[in-house]
């Protein structure tokens, strides 16, 4: 098998966690970015015990510009260019607007999309140079729709969309290929460590999240995906049709959702 370079931001935990082990024993070359090292260095060792032909993991906070220079910088000076950048990073909220702060406002849209298009313009240059490359973005079906309690989280997903839609269009003559992926409920940690209105994690775990897809299952859909270069995809239970009722019955769509806080 040829040796492929991927890069997963993200991937200590999670999503991000499940889509790095599946690549792992696909035989894939990592590189695995996070925020947490520890967590990183021993995903590394189970990586390579299930099959990586390498992995290396690098620090690199999406909240932090700087970081993001640096550690980019240095892995695109070590590593040959990846073939596919997965954005795996994000952070979630579960507060009403009036009870949410601006800075947490200001704090999910710094991670969850001004980090990611940060790293995407230092990366899809170099994959130019390179013949080509593709990004991935783990969204949510919130980037399709909005939902009680996920104002700031709806926001920021909604800005990817409009971001790497046009990203795919203007690049697409230089072989950038753009597939974003929206979770439906995945059973990880997103609801424990989504953010109240004054900052804080919520540390509940949602019930429809605690209920719904395992990140592996989710992981061999999102492959797949990946695998047969589609735009955009929709992965979870009956929360899918959303997307569908929230465009063609909009009302309806609407009425019942009113109250209720069930997409993540």
């Amino acid at each position: 098998m040829e040796s492929n370079l991927i890069w997963i931001t993200g991937a200590s935990s999670g999503i991000g966690r499940a889509i790095t082990l599946l690549y792992a024993k696909k035989g894939w070359e990592l590189i695995l970015t996070s925020r947490n090292l520890e967590k990183l260095e021993e995903l590394s060792g189970t990586c390579r015990k299930e099959g990586a032909r390498n992995c290396w993991a690098y620090k690199m906070d999406m909240e932090s510009p700087k970081e993001i220079d640096e550690v980019s910088k240095a892995i695109l000076a070590k590593h040959p260019c990846p073939k596919i950048l997965i954005h795996s990073a994000g952070i979630s909220q579960r507060s009403l607007v009036l009870e949410t702060g601006m800075e947490v406002y200001r704090r999910i849209m710094e991670i969850d999309y001004f980090g990611l298009i940060h790293l995407t313009k230092k990366v899809v240059p170099v994959m130019i140079e390179n013949g080509g490359g593709k990004m991935v973005v783990i969204s949510s079906l919130t980037g399709k729709f909005s939902t009680p309690l996920r104002s700031g989280y709806a926001a920021a997903k909604h800005a990817l969309h409009g971001f790497f839609d046009a990203l795919r269009t203007e690049n697409r003559k230089d072989n950038i290929r753009v597939c974003i992926i929206c979770p439906g409920f995945i059973k990880t940690n997103v609801s424990i460590n989504a953010l109240i209105g004054n900052g804080q994690k919520q540390n509940i775990m949602d019930d429809a999240q605690s209920k719904g897809m395992s990140p592996e299952r989710f992981a061999q859909k999102a492959y797949l995906a990946i695998s047969r270069n589609k735009d955009e995809v929709y992965i979870g239970g009956k929360e899918v049709l959303g997307v569908y009722l929230s465009r063609f019955f909009p009302k309806i769509f609407r009425n019942l959702i009113i109250g209720r806080s069930k997409i993540n």
